[in-house]
């Protein structure tokens, strides 16, 4: 079978939308080659985590590459994704280049090249998320281990926000919790909530091949009792109650629904939310404190950051 790579040229703070418009499309396995790779110093615990190869890397934004089955209406496809990430800077998104190129590939190349940008990865002194076909030893009895297949929807706990976002549903999780997870992607929130003790979690994404990819990942953790993942549009219709709400999602829709996030938790409720470019902090801050909520915490790695509130 012949595939075809598509190739964005644009900016780190695209990386996420970029993401989820190529999610939608039904593009696979999802590469985001970022030059700041290269220099960063990572732990050596899990000995070469990276196969990096300076030359595939652009001198300045980023490459997002995904893979979908070659075919006669490969250009129109292309052309829905030029348009769909121009509209972007409607949203105030700095998209950079947006070049947008293809080329044809055997699916044997696809499939043993992508594979190599995913390695276990520690998120905190607790967490490890490892890929589906990587063996991996735990270092301790308590550690948790996340398995995933990353080729299914964006989600794979190497970006820095789904690294935030671990962090903080690690240090404020408690047993027995409900969880709602708005914008679930892979699945790896809704996973993480689960394995940290969190009683029933409900993961909901507008875009039915992330909600697929949660039900395949829950059930690779053995977890497809406890999760439930279903189509929906943000928080709209939900009537539950939530002890904690997680987002990892674009800043411009946090602010979209943080009166339904306040309706929708408990009184001491956490609100945990990621995906939020520096630049784009304090129109989150404002909306939050508009609402009511308290800043219980900000956090920040890389470029990205992290906020956790509270209803109060």
């Amino acid at each position: 079978m012949k595939w075809s790579e598509i190739c964005i040229h644009t900016t780190n703070e695209a990386i996420e939308p970029i993401s989820n418009i190529l999610d939608e499309i039904g593009a696979s396995g999802l590469v985001i080659e970022d030059p700041l790779d290269l220099v960063k110093e990572r732990d050596t615990f899990f000995g070469e985590v990276y196969e990096l190869n300076p030359n595939e890397y652009p001198q300045e934004g980023v490459y997002i590459k995904a893979y979908l089955p070659a075919g006669d209406r490969l250009d129109e496809v292309v052309e829905r994704i030029k348009q769909d990430v121009t509209n972007l800077k409607n949203y105030a998104i700095d998209i950079g280049k947006n070049h947008v190129t293809s080329r044809e590939i055997n699916e044997e190349d696809w499939a043993n090249a992508w594979k190599k940008y995913y390695k276990p990865i520690h998120i905190s002194d607790k967490v490890t998320i490892i890929p589906t076909w990587e063996e991996y030893t735990p270092i301790s009895s308590d550690e948790i281990i996340i398995e995933l297949d990353p080729g299914m929807a964006f989600g794979t706990g190497t970006h820095p926000t789904t690294i935030l976002s671990i962090r903080a549903l690690e240090k404020y999780i408690k047993k027995a919790d409900v969880v709602i997870d708005v914008g679930s992607g892979s699945g790896v929130l809704s996973i993480a909530s689960s394995l940290l003790g969190a009683g029933n979690v409900y993961a909901y994404d507008l875009d039915d091949v992330a909600v697929k990819s949660t039900k395949v990942n829950a059930e690779l953790n053995k977890l497809d009792k406890q999760i439930e993942a279903k189509q929906n549009n943000l928080l709209n219709q939900v009537n539950m109650k939530a002890d904690v709400i997680v987002s990892n999602i674009l800043a411009e829709i946090i602010i979209q629904f943080v009166d339904d996030a306040w309706q929708t938790l408990e009184f001491g409720g956490l609100f945990i939310m990621s995906g939020i470019i520096q630049t784009k902090e304090q129109i989150v801050k404002d909306k939050l404190e508009q609402q009511g909520f308290e800043i219980l915490e900000v956090n920040m790695l890389e470029d990205w950051i992290s906020i956790t509130a509270r209803k109060v």
